[in-house]
């Protein structure tokens, strides 16, 4: 089937469904942000409800990160992202059936339990099919679904909206799901002793050494992969959930408008992502050692961060799609290769613990965020707001530099 006998081609068909997989995964997601204006009017809700909304999922998808990277160190990638994917199509149908608050908050708590299983899987499966030569290009392009779903999010959502409701944006999402469900289910294998002799120095994944769970906390570069997406996290998150609105409500662009324009900023950020990580690979080929060229590649990065400062200055919505698709750049690289950075400090069997810990403290960043975003904006202003979020990338590339190393286990 699909011509997958040859291991090489198959290992690049399961990155492709896991693609499909991440870009629905953040198509669920993001048409929340999408139809927030007209779900504030269905929900009776005002900024700080839909703070509320976007807390319930976050804070779910926070708690369940770690569980979701211990259970693909236990229990495999084939299962527990089958059981995710099915489980955020069932929340993506019954948010769009959802008929009262309490009914699409308890859909979006379980689409935040049910989508950090995708992360992990697509990490573990990123470090066992994929030497260190290609794994930074094959990682970026499993993740390049995230800002692939984002940007097919604003259209097709507004589309389905006006041509129909905005129930029929949700549903829509969930039986894509389900087919990608059935996808994975055909096509992942775990990879041949040749493939995982190549990608990790290991023949049989479950036999490496690696480090227990309580091991894992007493190693300062555990620390600081946490703190790195504490601290820089929260301004993608800005741009997934407030971006969207901000531009309809502070910048004056319509439905339809951001339907037409409001994808650009990830669409820019998707091809500068790959591109940065395809630079790391290209530097890890010509002998330089992997975390150097990983550490160099995002610091380059982190300092395109801070233009975000210049958004309540902007004169329009284009000029602030132009800033922000800039800084979506720098958001989505740190997203895609800190998890890279993650594989190759940590032993094979630590990577998807590791980054289901991670992605918990980034998205209780998050959390925090939404919540000072949700209550301040209008007191505040949106100024301090941004000069805050300008700082927090250049903090992570600090920590990159001062707690990040290679963990070996005796």
């Amino acid at each position: 089937m699909f011509q997958l006998s040859k291991p090489e081609r198959r290992r690049w068909v399961i990155a492709f469904v896991i693609f499909l997989a991440t870009v629905f995964n953040y198509f669920d997601r993001q048409i929340l942000a999408v139809l927030k204006p007209i779900l504030k009017d269905e929900f009776h809700m005002g900024d700080d409800g839909y703070a509320l909304i976007v807390n319930i999922f976050t804070v779910c998808y926070a708690l369940m990160y770690p569980v979701s990277g211990w259970l693909v160190d236990r229990f495999g990638p084939r299962l527990i992202m089958l059981m995710g994917i099915l489980g955020w199509a069932t929340a993506s149908i019954g948010g769009g059936l959802s008929r009262t608050f309490g009914q699409f908050a308890f859909f979006r708590g379980l689409l935040g339990i049910s989508e950090p299983s995708n992360f992990p899987v697509k990490l573990h499966v990123a470090t066992v099919w994929f030497p260190p030569k290609l794994r930074a290009t094959a990682n970026s392009l499993c993740e390049a679904g995230s800002s692939i779903g984002a940007i097919l999010a604003p259209p097709v959502a507004a589309w389905l909206a006006i041509t129909f409701n905005w129930h029929t944006v949700f549903i829509v999402g969930g039986i894509a799901g389900l087919i990608i469900a059935l996808l994975w289910l055909l096509v992942y294998r775990n990879p041949p002793k040749d493939i995982a002799q190549e990608a990790t120095g290991s023949a049989v994944i479950e036999e490496s050494v690696s480090f227990s769970w309580g091991q894992l906390w007493t190693k300062r570069s555990l620390w600081g992969v946490l703190l790195i997406r504490f601290v820089s996290d929260p301004l993608w998150y800005f741009c997934l959930f407030w971006l969207p609105g901000y531009l309809q409500e502070e910048s004056g662009l319509s439905l339809v408008q951001m339907g037409l324009f409001g994808w650009i900023p990830f669409l820019v950020a998707d091809i500068g992502a790959i591109c940065a990580s395809a630079w790391s690979d290209r530097m890890v080929k010509r002998g330089k050692e992997p975390l150097r060229a990983r550490r160099i590649m995002m610091t380059c990065l982190a300092c395109v961060a801070p233009l975000c400062v210049l958004t309540p200055y902007l004169p329009n919505a284009f000029a602030t799609l132009a800033i922000f698709s800039l800084v979506a750049i720098t958001c989505l690289t740190w997203l895609f290769n800190i998890n890279v950075v993650v594989a190759e400090a940590f032993p094979v069997r630590n990577v998807a613990s590791v980054l289901g810990i991670a992605g918990g403290f980034g998205a209780a960043g998050a959390v925090l965020l939404n919540y000072f975003v949700g209550q301040y904006i209008g007191t505040l202003g949106a100024e301090k707001i941004f000069m805050g979020m300008a700082v927090l990338h250049p903090i992570a590339a600090v920590l990159l530099w001062t707690m990040i190393k290679r963990e070996k286990p005796e």
